[in-house]
């Protein structure tokens, strides 16, 4: 029971995380750009 309880909210941030990955992946990537800048 606990495993499918985790793995259930693992597979929806994973497919709501696919849609806006690349987006906060790039801000993320400048940001750290900018940091170690």
């Amino acid at each position: 029971m606990p495993i499918t309880g985790a793995l259930r909210p693992v597979m929806t941030r994973s497919t709501s995380f696919r849609q806006g990955f690349t987006l906060v992946e790039v801000l993320v990537v400048v940001a750290m750009v900018g940091v170690l800048l």
